[in-house]
Parts: structure tokens; sequence; C-alpha cells
């Protein structure tokens, strides 16, 4: 069974207190890309393409580029597409097994290991049950081999459909810039799957929705993530960009944050630094601290 179409439940998110039943508890939610986000490059990008003998990744994309214009298809298939034909040339053919081996050696940003226990903490103390859910376009198989692939209730990203010999015979679902906020609305509405359109589709009222924008964040670096953050933002909750540290002075990283934030895309911009005490830590500290006022909570 693929870990990610396991019975939903709540094992990943932190457990609900219910000592005294006293306090009401609120649900809140941290939702995040992966690649450029919690894990420098793109997931592809560390072993699975090294390991094709493809050293430089910027011929693999340039190759994807070429066949998304040629075809006027979506790129998010054609680099699917791409990583099963480079494969299948070398003899290699892709199993889930095998990408999710390349996942252990994803590398994540400073900080990330620790991150979710420590916010998961922060909200808990202020009677909220925070839930970290992962939207990408990158692979789903090798993020779900990465260390921190526990601490999300929800992995929604691009995977392959497999044959009867369990090898990747085809691009089962493609997340590309605008159908990622297909997947807020499914968080927002508690469809922990990408088949029910119709539950995605149903009219329910706000009130009823098991975790509502205005108590979501949405931490994102590209310009695959602009529709996400500018629909959490205008929905009520709060967007974050973020950079690698490392290329804080790379005019690209200076441009893309000015211009996140002089086109109204986002709440914040920040570091990649999860580090306990970064300014990403203080921000996404404060949101929580807002959430748990908002829902009555008192210090």
């Amino acid at each position: 069974m693929n870990p990610t179409d396991q019975a939903d439940n709540r094992a990943s998110s932190p457990a609900e207190p219910g000592a005294s039943g006293k306090e009401n508890y609120h649900h809140a939610a941290i939702v995040y890309d992966f690649d450029g986000t919690l894990a420098r490059g793109n997931v592809q990008e560390h072993s699975f393409l090294p390991s094709l003998g493809i050293e430089d990744a910027a011929d693999f994309w340039q190759g994807v580029d070429r066949s998304a214009e040629e075809q006027d298809g979506d790129r998010i298939l054609m680099y699917l597409w791409h990583m099963l034909r480079e494969a299948e040339r070398r003899g290699r053919p892709i199993t889930r097994e095998s990408l999710a081996r390349h996942g252990a050696d994803v590398s994540l940003f400073p900080g990330v290991g620790d991150w979710f226990s420590r916010m998961n903490g922060y909200a808990r103390e202020r009677s909220l049950i925070l839930e970290h859910y992962l939207i990408s376009s990158g692979n789903r198989e090798i993020i779900e081999g990465c260390p921190i692939r526990s601490e999300f209730r929800r992995i929604f990203a691009s995977s392959y459909l497999y044959d009867e010999q369990s090898r990747a015979a085809w691009p089962g679902t493609a997340v590309n810039y605008t159908t990622k906020t297909q997947y807020l609305f499914r968080i927002n509405k508690g469809i922990m799957n990408n088949w029910d359109d119709h539950g995605v589709n149903r009219w329910l009222p706000m009130e009823e929705r098991p975790l509502p924008f205005t108590r979501m964040i949405f931490i994102g670096d590209g310009e695959t993530d602009i529709p996400s953050m500018k629909m959490v933002r205008h929905q009520g909750g709060f967007s974050i960009a973020v950079f690698d540290p490392d290329a804080r002075e790379d005019p690209k990283t200076q441009e893309n944050v000015y211009r996140l934030i002089s086109e109204d895309r986002v709440n914040f911009v920040a570091p990649a630094n999860y580090r306990a005490g970064s300014q990403l830590d203080i921000i996404v500290r404060g949101i929580i601290g807002r959430f748990a006022r908002d829902t009555g909570y008192r210090e």
C-alpha cells in the first residue's frame, strides 16, 4: 500500500490533549512546498540524476523544457516522463522503493529536523493542534524517503503509476502551480486523497470545514507557489516566502523577493533557516500566537 494512502488519521500530528476536557482545542495547519522550501534544490538532483550518470542537472531540465515546448505539454508531466526515459535508457527501471532510497540523500535546510516538534509544542501550549501538510510539484516517492516524512499528515505531490512488476509505468499525479490550490481546498475540507473530485467541489459551509483558511500558513519559495500564496492570504491565512540563506546575495534571489513583496503575494519573507530563534521561527510562532488568540486563548 502507498504510505500516503493509508487510513486518514492524525497519527502524524501531535495527539490531542484530552486530560480535562475543559479546554477547547482547535486545529491549525502549516502547508509547505518542498523543493527550495524545506530542502535545497530539486529532489531529483541530489542522487537520482547522479545515479544515472547525469552530473549536470541543468542539462536534464533543459531537456524537460524543450519537450514541454515542442509537445505543448505540462512541464511536470514532462519531467516525470524524462525521469522514466532516462532510467529506461540505462536499464535502470524505476520502482517506488528505488525512488524512496534517493530521498535519504536530500539536503534539508538548517533546523528542519526539530522544527516540527518545536512548533507542535508551541501550538499545544496555546490550545492548538498543529498539523503539517506538503504540496509539492516534486516527486512524491522521493519525498516519502526523506527522514521527515512522518511529520506530515498528508503529502500531495507528483507521482507515478506502477505495473504488475512494481515498476513505474506512467505519471499518475502531476501537481503544478495551479493544481496546488486544489489541494489547499482538500485540506480545508478534510479530503485527504487525489481522486475525490465530488468531495472537493461540494459546497460546505465555512464553519463546518475541518481546517479553516484563517488558521492556515503556507510556506513556499518559487513561482509554482505564487497562486497558493495569494489564495491563502486572500482567504484570511498567512503566506511566507523563503529563500536559500546561502543565496541571499544572488541577484535572482533578491529579484524574486522584491517581486513577491511588490506584487502583494505574501505576508512575510525570510531565509529558509528553521532553527530556534531564527527570523522564520519568530514569524511562525507569532502567527500561531495570533491563531490562538483568535480562538479565545489568553496567556
